[in-house]
Parts: C-alpha cells; structure tokens; sequence
C-alpha cells in the first residue's frame, strides 16, 4: 500500500501494518456482512482480537496506536471516521513513518514458509477420526472433522500473518514510528516526505519521461536513509540536552561543545540531502508545467487543420501561411523548452547523494 499522506481508508482486503501500511484510528465497514477482521497487538497487548463472522449492516472498529498488525476481508474497504486529525493549509504537515524497503518483502517471505498444504491436516485428522469413530462412536468423526476445518481455517490464514508479526517486533530497528523522531527531526523528515512524493506524483514521473524505474527504488532508500540518520539525531538531542541541564562545571561544558559541533555537522549534512530532494522536486514541477502546456498545444494543432479549412474558404491562401507558421514555432518551442526542464530534472537527480 503506497501512502503519501496517510490514506483514510484500509483495502477490504489483506493484512496491513499500522504506522506502515495503516494510521491508527476509527474506522467504518459498510459491506461487511460474511467478512472477518482481526487486531494484533503490538508486545505486552495480550493475543490477537478477531471478529468472525461480521453481521449485516455498517461495523466500527478501533486500530490503536499501539496495535502491530489488521488483517481484513471485507467485501468494502473501510473508511476512517475519526482518529489522527489531519493538518490543515497553515500547519505543517505530519510525516509518516518510515520502513526499510525491504521490510515488507521479507516479511512476506517469512509468512510463506512452513503453511502447510490445505488438505493435509483435515486428511490427517480425519483419518484419525476413522480409527477414533470404531472406538467412541459417530460423535468423534463429526467433532474431529469439525476441528480439521477449524484448524485449518486458522493455520492457513492467520497463521501466516503471526509469523509476519513476530518477524517484524525481531525487526523492529527497521522501522520508524513517529515516536522515534524529536520535533526537529520530524520537521525535517515531512519536508523529504514532500519532496519525495512531489517527484514520485509527478506528471513526467508516471509518463516515464524521468527514469521511473530508477525513481521506485532510488526514492524510498533515499526516505529510509534520512530517516535513520534523523532518528539518531534525534536521541542524541535529547542526550545532550540531558547533560547539558546537569553541566554544573565549565570543564563539563567544554567536554559537550564539540560534541554539539559535530550533531550541527550531522544536521546541516542532512539539511542539503534534503534541499537536494527539494530541488528535484521543484525541477518535476516545472517539467509537469511544460508537459502540460505542450499537451495544450497538441490538442490546438489537432484542430487546427478546421482552422485552415476556413481560413481557405474565406481569404486568399497567403493569408493562412503565416498562422500556420507561428503554430508550428510555438510547438518546437514549448517542444525545446519541455526538453531543457526534462534535463535539468534529470541533472537535479543526478546531484542527490547515492542510496546504499
């Protein structure tokens, strides 16, 4: 699930993780009826809470913050109804948090090892329930076989997304909630965020006139790795502020200064990471405004053949020529100017210091 801003609403279907895929917060199922949901809690939360199966008509349900995992099969997607508000024109917007690229992939890697084939365990079972039945009667067959589609149900489908859970909380330095970030380096980590979406969103970015395969890969590592420098500036603010408050002596200050220096050497390092994003964002921009305007144009010289048409039927031909010559100039310019934006985009990509 790609996020720029976190979305308001959670696919019908599939296992999402929250402050990943999902924000926490109310949401609302209209079509829910024969579905199922289920809530795993994030270490400490006690096991997972399921709900199955959902009656007819519209169901709430609460995704808290603290929550690692929902998984959901729903016949609608469900919409949020409250929760994390979301800014407005004048207040800076709220970042995401932030994955390692990786991440999910390898989660999804690990929930597929060891499910077993879906008739071996309703097989296995029944036929115990065969030798079981000559001993305790019909009951045993009919409560084993019961079982067998019970067991199979919850090893096949929620079996894997536990798998994924426990991977995740072993991997939990691979992930960022905005917990991890201190004001500044939120402040920092939205205006990457902005960046990096203004390219991935971009016109010329989903035609492919930029390097859009490059951009798929080279922008999330680009967001993973701010974000973990940011982290670490984070916590080391916060360190220091701590022993600055208790820095009682002048040879204590004078041991904290360079290290000031050098968390200032890390931000403003950073910073032009960042503005290097920003500069690239800006280039997409104005080569989006070019497209556009020569997508305009293109549209105009569709038509423009009706245009000589009459101008052919009502004055001399000589007149027609010079129109149709200044069509044809503004088209090789905005053609010309598309190309040189297209380039200085592709220059402004090429400054950005390289993802590992």
């Amino acid at each position: 699930m790609t996020i720029g801003q976190w979305s308001d609403s959670i696919p019908g279907n599939g296992t999402f993780f929250v402050g990943i895929d999902i924000a926490p917060g109310r949401y609302l199922c209209t079509e829910a009826k024969g579905g199922w949901w289920v809530r795993y809690p994030g270490p400490g939360g006690g096991e997972p809470v399921a709900s199955w199966p959902l009656p007819e008509g519209g169901i709430e349900i609460e995704i808290a913050a603290t929550d690692v995992a929902f998984e959901t099969h729903t016949g609608s997607d469900w919409k949020r109804v409250g929760g994390i508000a979301k800014h407005t024109d004048d207040e800076a917007p709220e970042p995401r948090p932030v994955a390692d690229p990786a991440l999910r992939a390898e989660l999804d890697a690990v929930a597929a090892r060891g499910v077993l084939p879906g008739w071996l365990v309703p097989t296995s079972m029944l036929m115990l329930g065969l030798i079981g039945s000559t001993m305790l009667g019909a009951f045993w067959l009919l409560a084993l076989g019961m079982l067998a589609v019970m067991f199979t149900f919850g090893t096949r489908s929620l079996a894997p997304d536990i798998r994924r859970i426990r991977e995740l909380e072993r991997n939990r330095d691979r992930y960022h909630t905005l917990d991890d970030f201190d004001a500044e380096g939120r402040a920092m980590l939205a205006r990457a965020q902005a960046a990096l979406d203004a390219v991935r969103d971009s016109r010329v970015n989903r035609e492919g006139l930029l390097d859009a395969a490059d951009n798929a890969v080279m922008l999330p590592r680009q967001e993973w790795e701010i974000a973990q420098v940011l982290v670490r500036q984070s916590k080391l603010r916060a360190d220091h502020a701590q022993m600055s408050a208790s820095a009682t002596f002048p040879e204590v200050e004078a041991a904290l200064r360079p290290l000031r220096e050098k968390l200032d050497l890390s931000v403003q390092s950073v910073a032009r990471r960042v503005e290097a994003l920003e500069r690239y964002a800006e280039r997409a921009r104005a080569a989006d405004e070019a497209l556009a305007a020569h997508r305009r144009l293109e549209e105009i010289a569709a038509k423009a053949h009706e245009y000589d048409e009459l101008v052919a039927d009502t004055v001399r031909d000589d007149l027609a020529i010079p129109a149709i010559d200044r069509l044809t100039e503004q088209s090789e310019a905005l053609i010309t100017t598309l190309r040189e934006r297209l380039t200085q985009a592709a220059e402004a990509a090429d400054q950005l210091p390289p993802a590992s």
